[in-house]
């Protein structure tokens, strides 16, 4: 340990994740270990920060396989146990994403948006304009996702909109209003592809710490989720986030430092991240679907035929809102 603490660059966010990963690693307390692996950039810092300190193999390594992934993702992993020496863990979704969207509905915008529109449209919501307590008075059973249509959570403290309100996303509300969704909508995917299998896996092998990739600076739903590097879930697994305070600079001196090598995704294909493969979800989904198409046609076919609703109907916001910003007069983004 002593050598690796001489030989780490200036640099507070990693010396301190070196610090605090080793202290819980080596932590007698905890005997079952387990480590979440995604083929991503972030996922391969923690992998190699974990294999400088974890000489006793307590750690344990995980897949969660979707049913919707890049092969340039599935060969990184086979590289990673290659170069590690360890055993990658796939563990296969309960109801593959495929599957799921074609049984709950199809992913939009975000997580917390699609689990909004589900409730709306499990309760028939004809997407009209109106009051909160109007509505609620004609559809009484899906209060929280009323209040999101009709902006009646408090805005923040500095005063700019609640990300728990539609107004968060500008003009979504007029556009649902002139074009309400023909198909389903549903977050279902996550929950059954990843949540669920991770839970379960915690609960049957007694897991009393997990490790995870996630980032403060990645923003979003994770920012808001978690406020520091380490917390306790009410099933008794402490979950610790070795490099959530890194910022984009430390994960590139970290790669650069260390000579971490990431998946194709990044070096051939050109993304910028990795997660559910072409998920609608992702800003940069038409970036995926390009690369998709150019070096992996198979997985390519299959997203355009998972998500192909979602895809149409997030191009058709897009455009609202250009159309919007150019009739008010907004510059352009």
């Amino acid at each position: 340990m002593l050598d690796l603490i001489e030989s780490v660059p200036e640099n507070k966010a990693i010396f301190e994740s070196i610090i605090i990963t080793n202290s819980k690693i080596k932590n007698p307390c905890y005997k079952n270990i387990v480590c979440s692996i995604s083929g991503g950039a972030d996922s391969d810092i923690i992998l190699d920060l974990i294999s400088k300190i974890d000489t006793e193999n307590k750690v344990k390594y995980i897949f969660f396989n979707t049913g919707i992934e890049y092969q340039a993702t599935k060969n990184h992993l086979m590289f990673l146990e290659k170069k590690y020496g360890i055993k990658i863990i796939e563990i296969k979704a309960k109801i593959p994403v495929p599957l799921c969207c074609k049984k709950y509905g199809e992913t939009f915008l975000s997580k917390q948006i699609s689990e909004w529109i589900m409730r709306l449209q499990k309760h028939s919501f004809r997407w009209e304009y109106g009051t909160f307590e109007e509505l609620y008075k004609k559809y009484p059973k899906c209060k929280a996702a009323l209040r999101w249509w009709c902006n009646n959570w408090p805005k923040t403290k500095k005063g700019s909109e609640s990300s728990y309100n539609i107004e968060y996303n500008r003009y979504l509300k007029e556009f649902m209003h002139e074009n309400p969704p023909n198909f389903k909508i549903s977050n279902k995917c996550c929950h059954y592809a990843k949540k669920v299998l991770a839970e379960s896996y915690k609960l049957q092998n007694k897991i009393d710490l997990s490790i995870t990739g996630i980032r403060k600076a990645e923003g979003g739903a994770r920012q808001r989720a978690y406020k520091t590097c380490f917390s306790s879930d009410v099933d008794g697994t402490d979950e610790y986030r070795p490099i959530f305070w890194y910022k984009k600079k430390d994960t590139e001196l970290y790669k650069k430092y260390y000579s971490v090598q990431n998946s194709e995704c990044y070096s051939k294909y050109g993304l910028d991240r990795t997660g559910c493969a072409c998920c609608p979800y992702g800003a940069n989904y038409e970036k995926e679907l390009e690369a998709a198409e150019k070096y992996e046609p198979k997985l390519y076919k299959a997203a355009m035929s998972i998500f192909q609703n979602s895809y149409e109907y997030t191009k058709m916001y897009h455009e609202f809102c250009e159309m919007k910003k150019a009739e008010n007069g907004e510059k352009h983004e």
